[in-house]
């Protein structure tokens, strides 16, 4: 599926079902193959199988790796509910495809769940991709991380939900 393609993208999403708080996804470009070891931080996981400890320690990696390019994205609810949250979703990931793709350099990116982008990218939806795929792993802990961060902002501007500990994933 790939074959052809000198660069590979994951994206993510975090906060569709949350009843609070925008929707975040995040890419991630790195050129083919893509590996990432790193002994002290234990296995590239899925945001949601990692402690929150652990996801810190690989966003803090990731975000300094320089062989790869990535963004996070936000749709905040105004838009979510203006839109829906499907289509909302389908936007983000476009930006992000948008926004990190070079030009002229053949690219095949890899969408978690139902994300969905026009068929001028290539691309493949994988369910449960951020569990097979460890560049959309790798995307979903910068996702978490980003919403997480913004959720913790959102409880200090008001703390009466307690959004520092029910951030919704």
């Amino acid at each position: 599926m790939t074959k052809g393609h000198r660069y590979i993208m994951g994206i993510d999403e975090v906060g569709r079902g949350a009843l609070a708080g925008p929707l975040v996804l995040a890419g991630i470009m790195a050129r083919r193959p893509f590996r990432y070891k790193k002994s002290a931080l234990g296995l590239l996981k899925d945001s949601k199988k990692l402690a929150p400890k652990r996801r810190e320690a690989w966003f803090r990696y990731l975000t300094k790796y320089p062989e790869i390019r990535m963004a996070p994205t936000w749709v905040y609810p105004r838009v979510i509910d203006r839109i829906n949250i499907t289509q909302a979703g389908n936007l983000a990931a476009l930006r992000l495809a948008k926004k990190l793709i070079p030009k002229n350099r053949r690219s095949f990116i890899y969408l978690d769940g139902g994300l969905q982008l026009p068929k001028s990218f290539p691309h493949r939806t994988v369910i449960k991709g951020d569990e097979k795929i460890k560049i959309v792993a790798a995307s979903s802990i910068i996702a978490k991380v980003s919403r997480d961060r913004a959720m913790i902002r959102l409880h200090k501007k008001d703390p009466r939900y307690h959004f520092d500990i029910h951030k919704g994933y």
